[in-house]
Protein backbone atom coordinates (compact mmCIF):
# COMPACT_ATOMS: atom_id res chain seq x y z
CA UNK A 1 0.00 0.00 0.00
CA UNK A 2 1.38 3.37 -0.83
CA UNK A 3 1.01 6.16 1.21
CA UNK A 4 0.10 9.94 0.36
CA UNK A 5 3.24 11.94 -0.48
CA UNK A 6 4.99 13.24 2.86
CA UNK A 7 2.78 10.92 4.98
CA UNK A 8 4.03 7.48 6.65
CA UNK A 9 2.64 4.30 5.40
CA UNK A 10 -0.69 3.51 7.00
CA UNK A 11 -0.44 1.55 10.17
CA UNK A 12 -0.45 -2.16 10.14
CA UNK A 13 -3.22 -1.64 12.99
CA UNK A 14 -5.25 0.37 10.94
CA UNK A 15 -5.22 -1.67 8.12
CA UNK A 16 -6.08 -4.43 10.36
CA UNK A 17 -8.89 -2.70 11.78
CA UNK A 18 -10.26 -1.52 8.37
CA UNK A 19 -9.96 -5.35 7.18
CA UNK A 20 -12.48 -6.30 10.33
CA UNK A 21 -14.70 -3.75 9.58
CA UNK A 22 -14.97 -4.52 6.11
CA UNK A 23 -14.54 -8.57 6.56
CA UNK A 24 -12.35 -8.88 3.84
CA UNK A 25 -8.48 -7.44 3.40
CA UNK A 26 -8.24 -3.83 3.16
CA UNK A 27 -7.30 -2.94 -0.47
CA UNK A 28 -5.50 -0.15 -1.74
CA UNK A 29 -5.40 2.04 1.42
CA UNK A 30 -3.66 5.40 1.17
CA UNK A 31 -4.51 7.06 4.05
CA UNK A 32 -6.78 7.04 6.70
CA UNK A 33 -9.66 9.61 5.87
CA UNK A 34 -11.10 9.89 9.19
CA UNK A 35 -11.32 8.51 12.79
CA UNK A 36 -14.42 7.41 14.51
CA UNK A 37 -14.57 9.43 17.91
CA UNK A 38 -14.15 5.50 19.15
CA UNK A 39 -10.33 6.14 17.51
CA UNK A 40 -11.00 3.32 14.89
CA UNK A 41 -10.75 4.22 11.09
CA UNK A 42 -13.99 5.16 9.43
CA UNK A 43 -13.22 6.25 5.94
CA UNK A 44 -9.94 5.78 4.45
CA UNK A 45 -8.72 7.39 1.12
CA UNK A 46 -8.29 4.62 -1.52
CA UNK A 47 -5.98 4.42 -4.39
CA UNK A 48 -8.03 5.57 -7.75
CA UNK A 49 -6.56 2.16 -8.94
CA UNK A 50 -6.47 -1.12 -6.70
CA UNK A 51 -3.44 -3.47 -6.61
CA UNK A 52 -4.86 -6.27 -9.41
CA UNK A 53 -5.31 -2.76 -11.83
CA UNK A 54 -9.21 -1.97 -10.94
CA UNK A 55 -9.47 1.68 -11.55
CA UNK A 56 -11.27 2.89 -8.54
CA UNK A 57 -12.95 5.98 -8.47
CA UNK A 58 -14.49 6.44 -4.78
CA UNK A 59 -11.31 7.95 -3.18
CA UNK A 60 -13.32 8.31 0.15
CA UNK A 61 -14.58 5.17 1.34
CA UNK A 62 -16.58 4.64 4.73
CA UNK A 63 -15.45 1.53 6.61
CA UNK A 64 -17.22 1.11 9.73
CA UNK A 65 -20.28 -0.99 9.47
CA UNK A 66 -21.74 1.49 12.16
CA UNK A 67 -21.37 4.05 10.22
CA UNK A 68 -22.18 2.14 7.02
CA UNK A 69 -25.28 1.01 8.49
CA UNK A 70 -26.69 3.98 9.61
CA UNK A 71 -26.18 5.52 6.39
CA UNK A 72 -28.01 2.87 4.67
CA UNK A 73 -31.11 3.43 6.78
CA UNK A 74 -31.25 6.97 6.00
CA UNK A 75 -30.66 6.32 2.49
CA UNK A 76 -33.64 3.88 2.58
CA UNK A 77 -35.90 7.23 3.47
CA UNK A 78 -35.57 9.13 0.45
CA UNK A 79 -33.04 11.62 1.57
CA UNK A 80 -31.43 11.29 -1.60
CA UNK A 81 -34.43 11.85 -3.90
CA UNK A 82 -35.11 14.83 -2.06
CA UNK A 83 -31.47 16.19 -2.15
CA UNK A 84 -31.54 15.61 -6.00
CA UNK A 85 -34.83 17.53 -6.34
CA UNK A 86 -33.34 20.58 -4.67
CA UNK A 87 -30.08 20.22 -6.91
CA UNK A 88 -32.74 21.37 -9.72
CA UNK A 89 -33.92 24.35 -7.66
CA UNK A 90 -31.04 25.77 -5.59
CA UNK A 91 -28.83 27.47 -7.19
CA UNK A 92 -26.32 27.89 -4.18
CA UNK A 93 -26.34 23.87 -3.16
CA UNK A 94 -25.84 23.85 -7.02
CA UNK A 95 -22.81 25.30 -7.10
CA UNK A 96 -21.63 24.28 -3.68
CA UNK A 97 -21.63 20.62 -5.14
CA UNK A 98 -20.05 21.40 -7.78
CA UNK A 99 -17.31 22.56 -6.08
CA UNK A 100 -17.10 19.39 -3.91
CA UNK A 101 -17.17 17.00 -6.67
CA UNK A 102 -14.08 19.64 -8.28
CA UNK A 103 -12.81 18.85 -4.27
CA UNK A 104 -13.13 15.18 -4.55
CA UNK A 105 -11.49 15.21 -8.25
CA UNK A 106 -8.46 17.32 -7.17
CA UNK A 107 -7.82 14.80 -3.75
CA UNK A 108 -7.88 11.84 -5.97
CA UNK A 109 -5.50 13.36 -8.22
CA UNK A 110 -3.26 13.79 -5.30
CA UNK A 111 -3.22 9.96 -4.99
CA UNK A 112 -2.26 9.18 -8.82
CA UNK A 113 -3.96 9.59 -12.56
CA UNK A 114 -6.10 7.43 -13.94
CA UNK A 115 -7.45 8.12 -17.07
CA UNK A 116 -10.69 5.93 -16.94
CA UNK A 117 -12.01 7.00 -14.12
CA UNK A 118 -11.18 11.23 -15.42
CA UNK A 119 -13.58 13.65 -14.64
CA UNK A 120 -15.91 11.29 -12.76
CA UNK A 121 -16.14 11.44 -8.98
CA UNK A 122 -18.59 9.49 -6.26
CA UNK A 123 -21.75 9.55 -4.92
CA UNK A 124 -23.36 11.02 -8.00
CA UNK A 125 -21.57 14.30 -8.23
CA UNK A 126 -21.91 16.90 -9.62
CA UNK A 127 -25.68 16.55 -10.91
CA UNK A 128 -27.48 14.17 -8.63
CA UNK A 129 -27.85 12.34 -5.63
CA UNK A 130 -26.64 8.70 -5.71
CA UNK A 131 -24.71 7.50 -3.06
CA UNK A 132 -24.97 9.22 0.57
CA UNK A 133 -21.67 6.85 2.12
CA UNK A 134 -19.67 8.71 -0.70
CA UNK A 135 -20.85 12.29 0.46
CA UNK A 136 -20.38 11.39 3.93
CA UNK A 137 -17.66 9.92 3.99
CA UNK A 138 -16.08 13.03 1.65
CA UNK A 139 -17.44 14.99 4.13
CA UNK A 140 -15.44 13.54 7.46
CA UNK A 141 -12.49 13.37 5.49
CA UNK A 142 -12.37 16.53 4.47
CA UNK A 143 -13.95 18.30 6.83
CA UNK A 144 -17.21 20.61 7.47
CA UNK A 145 -18.05 23.06 4.38
CA UNK A 146 -16.50 21.00 1.37
CA UNK A 147 -19.12 18.89 0.69
CA UNK A 148 -22.82 20.32 1.85
CA UNK A 149 -24.94 17.23 1.08
CA UNK A 150 -22.15 15.35 2.76
CA UNK A 151 -22.26 17.84 5.59
CA UNK A 152 -26.74 17.74 5.71
CA UNK A 153 -26.56 13.85 5.47
CA UNK A 154 -23.73 13.54 8.21
CA UNK A 155 -25.96 15.76 10.73
CA UNK A 156 -29.02 13.20 10.45
CA UNK A 157 -27.13 10.67 11.53
CA UNK A 158 -27.82 9.55 14.83
CA UNK A 159 -24.23 9.29 16.86
CA UNK A 160 -22.81 5.48 15.38
CA UNK A 161 -19.92 5.49 18.15
CA UNK A 162 -21.67 5.49 20.74
CA UNK A 163 -21.53 1.75 21.39
CA UNK A 164 -17.91 1.48 21.35
CA UNK A 165 -15.46 0.04 18.47
CA UNK A 166 -16.68 -1.81 15.92
CA UNK A 167 -13.64 -3.18 14.71
CA UNK A 168 -13.17 -3.92 18.49
CA UNK A 169 -16.33 -5.86 18.25
CA UNK A 170 -14.97 -7.57 15.52
CA UNK A 171 -12.25 -9.02 16.73
CA UNK A 172 -14.10 -10.35 19.97
CA UNK A 173 -16.45 -11.96 18.07
CA UNK A 174 -14.16 -13.70 15.78
CA UNK A 175 -14.04 -17.37 16.62
CA UNK A 176 -10.74 -18.11 18.02
CA UNK A 177 -7.68 -20.63 16.88
CA UNK A 178 -5.47 -22.68 18.99
CA UNK A 179 -4.55 -21.88 22.36
CA UNK A 180 -2.91 -18.13 21.71
CA UNK A 181 -5.43 -16.79 19.52
CA UNK A 182 -5.49 -13.66 21.49
CA UNK A 183 -2.39 -12.22 20.81
CA UNK A 184 -0.74 -11.31 17.47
Amino acid sequence: MTALPDLPPVAQEDLDAVSRQLGREARGVAAVGHRCPCGEPDVVRTEPRLPDGTPFPTSFYATCPRLTGAISTLESQGVMREMTDRLGTDDALRAGYEAAHADYLARRAELGDVPEVAGISAGGMPTRVKCLHVLVAHSLAAGPGVNPLGDEALELLDPWWERGSCAADAAAAAPASGADAGSA
